[in-house]
């Protein structure tokens, strides 16, 4: 690092100070200081990037890429093309990951360069409304401050009665540390983060077996999206146990033994278990108190549309404000903070956030769900286009897909959108956007997308609700 970057061993005095250096906290601190504030960026680790990119979304993509690979080369048998079993080398598998990462760390820290924000390695906690300390390698570093911004993130949820000092339980970091591939695999808690790690655990060979409390995979997710995700991979994995609680998990010589208790009970040992039930805000361990911010027993900081705390001049971002804990929130909500200090008229207020699993198949949704039109007894209309009838779908013989679009049935308004299959994740932008635009279904229907494409089941997705399809048979109107 430069001198600019350099952590000191003299105190600091700055005009806004950022606790964390994850997509968030970078994101505000370079917003800031384009800005032309003065920027002190706290992280406890030594890259920037949070867990996002060094333990979190980069490197987990990274191993999904290959994973997604594997299991592509097995679908070409159909197309007369063969492949040997993969030879998996794991050390060059860590090593690429690795090298994804460093990649992009190594970018933050020329831009943080580039901008003169000041880096500062070690644990930050405030200490008053106007000053925090950091704990660095070389000893205590006091910072005092104009602004805060705290974007302490989360950590991974620890059931207390699991023996997770054996390193046979993992979380998600040590899930992607992918020392060895497991035998059997048990995945607990089916949701995002550990139906990702199941696709890569599977690709690589490992049986897998899934436990979740809820009685779907992906909880929130619209239920018919969730049923198309489960066709493929319902053979892939030796059971998906629903509605089913782990009531007891011990280290044994022979393995971690686990105790099911609900719909599937019994029990089985089992060479590693993944524990994914989940992330809790770090809300609580930045001392927010001493600087008088209101911290929630769940360790969630409130914060108003322009992301201030209860103390005004202190902000806060991410995870650590509610849910959905996902990066590309925290990046807009870092821009908003950096702005609002820098006196600009600005305001997090999106429509929608869209949520990703880049799982195979990737599930998408964004805005209105099926789901939660029900609940709240909101009306809808619903085009839903399957991708068995999508020649590109059919030509990548990947044909298990659906798009789905609700609208408003007064003015044809686009509500929300799901999407299952591949490159999901990718195609749900045009719906994020046309919902921010206030895009109706003829917007979409009329949209000329190019032929043959996935992301042309959009348009056509909007033509069943219009019924102008002519692809399929046209829904008979309600």
């Amino acid at each position: 690092m430069s001198e600019t970057n350099q952590t000191p061993t003299q105190d600091l005095s700055t005009e806004v100070a950022i606790i964390g250096g994850g997509p968030g906290g970078y994101t505000a601190a370079f917003r800031a200081a384009d800005l032309g504030k003065r920027v002190v960026l706290i992280e406890r680790y030594n890259a920037l990037g949070g867990v996002c990119l060094n333990v979190g979304c980069i490197p987990s993509k990274a191993l999904l890429h290959a994973a997604a690979i594997i299991e592509e080369a097995k679908s070409l048998g159909t197309m007369g093309v063969t492949f040997a079993p993969p030879q998996i080398d794991l050390d060059q598998m860590r090593a690429g990951k690795q090298a994804v990462v460093n990649r992009l760390t190594g970018g933050l820290a020329a831009l943080a360069k580039q901008r003169k924000v000041q880096i500062v390695t070690g644990e930050g906690r405030l200490e008053g409304p106007y000053q925090l300390s950091v704990e660095t390698a070389e000893g205590r570093v006091n910072v005092t401050f104009e602004h805060c911004i705290i974007a302490c993130g989360s950590s991974p949820v620890r059931i207390p009665s699991f023996p997770h000092d054996d390193p046979r339980v993992l979380d998600s970091t040590g899930a992607l540390e992918i020392r060895d591939i497991p035998a059997r695999l048990l995945i607990v808690g089916g949701g995002i983060i550990g139906l990702e790690m199941a696709s890569v655990y599977a690709a690589l060979g490992s049986r897998i077996e899934v436990v979740e409390l809820q009685d779907q995979l992906m909880p929130g997710c619209d239920i018919d999206l969730v049923r198309a995700f489960e066709k493929v991979i319902k053979p892939r994995y030796d059971r998906i146990m629903l509605e089913t609680k782990v009531s007891a998990m011990d280290a044994t010589p022979e393995g971690i033994k686990v105790v099911f208790d609900g719909k599937h009970p019994g029990e089985a040992t089992y060479d590693k278990v993944l524990v994914a039930v989940g992330r809790r805000p770090n809300g609580q361990s930045v001392n927010a108190q001493a600087a008088g911010v209101t911290v929630d027993a769940r360790g969630f900081i409130p914060v108003d549309g322009h992301l201030r705390t209860n103390v005004p001049h202190i902000f806060a971002i991410g995870d650590v404000v509610g849910n959905p804990m996902l990066a590309h929130k925290a990046t807009h909500e870092a821009k908003t903070a950096a702005e609002v200090i820098a006196g600009l008229p600005a305001l997090f207020d999106p429509l929608t956030i869209p949520s990703v699993a880049y799982t195979d198949p990737e599930v998408a949704w964004m805005g209105l769900t099926e789901t939660e039109a029900k609940k709240q007894g909101i009306a809808y209309e619903k085009g839903v286009f399957p991708w068995a009838a999508s020649g590109r779908a059919l030509g990548i013989h990947r044909d298990e897909g659906l798009t789905k679009l609700l609208f408003d049935p007064q003015t044809h308004r686009i509500l929300g959108a799901g999407i299952v299959g591949v490159n999901a994740g990718e195609l749900i932008g045009e719906t994020v956007l046309a919902l921010e635009m206030g895009a109706d279904m003829e917007d979409l229907g009329l949209t000329i997308h190019p032929h043959p494409t996935l992301n042309e089941t959009i348009g056509l997705a909007a033509e069943m609700a219009h019924g102008s399809i002519t692809d399929l048979m046209p829904p008979k109107k309600r």
